[in-house]
């Protein structure tokens, strides 16, 4: 019989400021997630903020021979059930719109990929005070 105890699992809130393609903040955020969950811990939502919200977008095409982090993050959301949330402010100085938003402006047009949605900065502050632990992942400079 072994004498290790299990550490018990962890919750996660995962915040993105980084924008992909110009930095690595999206891709060693995903790499943490996929080794999070596989270690057994929960990541409670993921929080795009400045840049991040880039993430986001439903209109990012790189070119085929690039890894496509917006559809990647979207696939983990699904498949994990996690929330993936854009901070309203930082979404709508980018250009980043829900329907909601594009009706509120009257814009021609709504551009947030699904399961991503738009909410303020109480998400953020609910995943400071529901999860364990809230690890950040800043675009460098």
């Amino acid at each position: 019989m072994s004498n290790e105890m299990s550490s018990p699992a962890l919750s996660f809130t995962l915040v993105i400021t980084g924008a992909p393609y110009s930095t690595q903040a999206p891709q060693t955020a995903l790499a943490f997630a996929r080794a999070t969950v596989a270690a057994g811990h929960r990541i409670d939502r993921v929080f795009l903020y400045g840049d991040g919200v880039y993430l986001a977008s439903n209109l990012a095409s790189p070119p085929s021979d690039e890894a496509n982090w917006s559809h990647q993050w979207r696939a983990f959301l699904e498949e994990k059930a996690v929330p993936g949330v854009a901070c309203i402010a930082s979404a709508l100085r980018r250009g980043i719109v829900d329907d909601n938003e594009k009706q509120r402006y009257e814009l021609p047009a709504s551009n947030i990929a699904a399961p991503f949605s738009i909410a303020g900065l109480g998400e953020w502050v609910e995943g400071v005070a529901r999860s364990d632990r809230v690890i950040y992942f800043h675009g460098g400079n």
